[in-house]
């Protein structure tokens, strides 16, 4: 089985599971996109603006952020101890069960 699970937690204690395919090479920014949420995606997945921050809430240990990632996230008025841009996370085995949470657009 190629699907993996992320759960994008909406409001406390609620949670919508998706699904994703990890043998496309897609990025958790383009699940989300394609899922319906409001992801701006302004760069098209290059960490250049981070509208596509998302905060990490629970799950398996991702790869460490690049650099171009911290220094984008470096720019938010907002980090949270998750802070990630979801472009910068590949659809991965190791990525099932990944809990999550759309960072505020305004922040």
């Amino acid at each position: 089985m190629s699907d993996i699970r992320v759960y994008v937690e909406e409001a406390p204690g609620q949670r919508t599971e998706i699904e994703g395919p990890t043998d496309m090479g897609l990025s958790l920014m383009e699940l989300l996109k394609a899922s319906g949420y409001p992801i701006q995606a302004t760069c098209g997945g290059m960490a250049l603006c981070a509208t596509c921050h998302v905060e990490v809430l629970a799950g398996p240990a991702l790869p460490e952020p690049e650099d171009a990632e911290l220094d984008m996230l470096e720019t938010l008025p907002v980090l949270f101890e998750g802070s990630r841009l979801s472009c910068q996370i590949r659809l991965t085995p190791r990525t099932d069960g990944l809990v999550l949470r759309l960072a505020p657009t305004g922040a």
